[in-house]
C-alpha cells in the first residue's frame, strides 16, 4: 500500500505532504525534504522496525509505503480521526460496535483492514468526506 503526496519549492525550501496523512515538512532540497517525510512517518508510526519507502515521481508528486501495511494503516486512520475531531468511542458508535476496541485494533494496527473495512472506517471517521484510492505504477520505480 502506498499514500500519495505532493513536494514543491517555496524560497530555498521544499516542502513534502502527505494530506491522507495530514502531514507536512520540510527539507533544503528536494532529497532531503522527501527522507524527512519518511522520518516524520516512522516517527508517527511509533513502531520499531517500522520502515517507510519514499517512491518519488513526476511532476511533483511523490509515494510513501511500507511492507507493514496494518502499521500505515493505523498511522492513516489515526491522524484522520485526529484532524476530523473524533474520539474513539465516538468512531465505533458511528460503526455500531459496542466498544471502542473494535475500532482502536486497526488503528493501533493490530489488524489490517481489507480494502471494503479500510473504507468503512474512514467513513466512520469522516462521514460525507470521499477519499480516493488508485492504482499505482510505482511496482516499476524504485524507492528513494
Amino acid at each position: 500500500m502506498r499514500l500519495g503526496g505532493r513536494i514543491w519549492k517555496d524560497n530555498k525550501f521544499w516542502l513534502a505532504e502527505v494530506p491522507m496523512l495530514d502531514a507536512m515538512t520540510q527539507g533544503r532540497s528536494r532529497r532531503d525534504a522527501l527522507r524527512m517525510m519518511a522520518d516524520l512517518v516512522q516517527t508517527m508510526a511509533n513502531k520499531p522496525a517500522f520502515h517507510v519507502a519514499v517512491f518519488p515521481g513526476a511532476h511533483g508528486a511523490f509515494e510513501i509505503g511500507s511492507d507493514d501495511v496494518a502499521a500505515l494503516v493505523a498511522v492513516m486512520l489515526r491522524r484522520q480521526r485526529e484532524k476530523h475531531g473524533v474520539s474513539l468511542s465516538e468512531v465505533a458508535h458511528r460503526l455500531g460496535a459496542r466498544s471502542k476496541t473494535a475500532y482502536a485494533r486497526y488503528e493501533q494496527g493490530r489488524t489490517a483492514p481489507t480494502v471494503k473495512k479500510l473504507f468503512e472506517l474512514l467513513a466512520a471517521v469522516a462521514p460525507g468526506e470521499d477519499f480516493v484510492f488508485q492504482e499505482s505504477p510505482g511496482s516499476r520505480t524504485r524507492a528513494a
